[in-house]
């Protein structure tokens, strides 16, 4: 130790690895045996290689038959193809209808009810063409429409669901405070559309609106939505509408006069006016349509009036005028002498609240309701006078002209 520790730079050797050491001790004597050996190892490694070749070409052939016969490669094609890889496409059963399929075969009923009604106009703007919707009444040619929609018209014609040629209708009678007219068209055959029984629609029920909105090309417009409230009343260019059936199915210019219809395929309604915001308020899917209970009555009067009976409506012999402390009703102003008002015993100040218990809500409400009388009628008419809610019978008479 003392010596190694005096001389640090007399290292042991280097230890080789023991087989290397002995091919270098035996290198002079090993040198033939070992050309040899080179010789058959590149004899050994050549035929491998040529072994792997062939059975990489028949591999080859084997797999491209196998491919073949799996349809996955044709030889005979040149187009370029596209393999599919990916899992099956799932496709649900037929669990029964659903709420699409159901105004699918709504809309397939009422397809032979429904028709398209086009105007030529002649008013004192010159005129023009309008276009609207109607629905069969009857089947030898009975047509129910919006008494606006052939209103100034010097012609009217009808077109039906799959044909291509208009047919001439003729206006039987018109009821503009209704807002409902009767048409006719010379055929047989058709098919009239079945309304539902008054009284029956109810808040939230299903509803299809059809017609042929903004005169858009093929078939009518098929919407749908729910019955948002009834026995709303609206204000018109014609004067009120009341006991109104409100629905956010989509209605537009074009739609007015045609159905609104329930889930069976019956009418509940015909579309007559939708609301529209302006600078100070918003509307969104707000129509209206004339309540079944409504259109029966109208429409025999309608026909009574086309037979030649003149159509008189009720007088109350009233003045009114809006709340404005935000309540329900209108207001008496002034009561006639004599009149079937004053003779039921209502007075000036009191507050009508309903009209055979079709609440009344703004003036509008008050004068259509005794509008739809007709003369003779006993109406019952709620009043709110005194903090009491009374009822009176009221007889109308003749409106005088």
């Amino acid at each position: 130790m003392s010596d190694f520790n005096e001389n640090p730079s007399q290292l042991p050797p280097p230890q080789l690895p023991a087989q290397l050491e002995m091919s270098s001790q035996n290198h002079d004597d090993s040198s033939s045996q070992n050309h040899d050996d080179d010789k058959r190892s590149l004899r050994r490694r050549f035929g491998v290689v040529i072994v792997a070749a062939v059975f990489g070409l028949f591999g080859g052939i084997i797999g491209t038959y196998v491919a073949q016969d799996a349809n996955l490669v044709d030889l005979g094609n040149t187009e370029p193809t596209t393999q599919i890889t990916s899992a099956p496409v799932v496709v649900a059963d037929d669990a029964g209808p659903t709420i699409d399929s159901l105004i699918a075969k709504v809309a397939e009923r009422l397809a032979d009810s429904v028709v398209t009604i086009s105007t030529t106009l002649s008013d004192e703007s010159g005129g023009g063409r309008g276009v609207g919707t109607g629905v069969v009444l009857t089947s030898d040619g009975e047509i129910l429409t919006n008494a606006h929609v052939i209103e100034d018209a010097s012609e009217v014609v009808v077109r039906f669901a799959g044909e291509t040629e208009p047919r001439v209708a003729k206006i039987l009678a018109s009821d503009v405070g209704n807002d409902l007219a009767l048409i006719k068209v010379d055929i047989s055959g058709l098919v009239a559309a079945t309304f539902a029984k008054p009284g029956s629609v109810q808040i939230g029920d299903a509803v299809v609106a059809i017609g042929y909105a903004l005169a858009l090309d093929g078939g009518p417009t098929v919407t749908s939505g729910i019955v948002s409230a009834l026995k709303r009343t609206i204000e018109t260019d014609s004067g009120a509408l009341n006991s109104l059936i409100q629905t956010d199915a989509a209605i537009s210019s074009g739609n007015s006069g045609g159905p609104l219809v329930n889930l069976k395929g019956e009418v509940v309604g015909i579309n007559t006016a939708v609301a529209r915001g302006d600078s100070e308020s918003a509307a969104n899917n707000i129509g209206f349509s004339i309540s079944v209970d409504e259109v029966l009555i109208v429409i025999e009067q309608l026909r009574a009036q086309a037979s030649g009976v003149e159509r008189k409506e009720g007088f109350l012999g009233v003045g009114l005028a809006a709340r404005e402390d935000g309540g329900q009703g209108a207001i008496i102003t002034n009561v006639q002498p004599g009149s079937p008002a004053d003779k039921a015993g209502i007075l000036i100040d009191d507050v009508v609240l309903a009209v055979d218990g079709e609440p009344i809500d703004g003036q509008a409400g008050l004068v259509a309701a005794i509008r739809d009388a007709v003369p003779g009628q006993t109406v019952k008419i709620e009043i709110f006078r005194d903090g009491k809610r009374l009822t009176f019978d009221a007889t109308l008479i003749a409106r005088s002209e």
